[in-house]
């Protein structure tokens, strides 16, 4: 079932700057080849149900295994029918702000 998450994925007990961190869990995204969107938040993954959740748990391990510990904040959009929601959601706001 196609699902659309927003998950920020963070490492604590490493100093004020978390970007080099951030980028290894983003990276770790952008491979999986499911369509991603990053914002300065968040990152959003869009595909069927049980391969969102398998690059959920690899992008949190990137840092966890290293022995960081990581925060998770995951928002799950499970919409039954509907594709692209990451972009469609976007054009029907859109089209009522017009």
């Amino acid at each position: 079932m196609n699902t659309l998450i927003a998950v920020a994925i963070a490492p604590f007990g490493v100093g004020d700057e978390l970007s080099e961190y951030v980028a290894e869990v983003v990276k770790v995204i952008r491979e999986s080849g499911l369509p991603n969107k990053t914002t300065s938040m968040f990152t959003e993954i869009e595909g069927e149900y049980d391969k969102v959740m398998e690059v959920v748990k690899k992008a949190t391990f990137v840092l966890a295994e290293k022995g960081i510990r990581t925060e998770v904040i995951l928002k799950m959009d499970i919409r039954p029918g509907f594709t692209d929601t990451m972009n469609k959601k976007l054009d029907r706001l859109e089209a009522h702000i017009k």
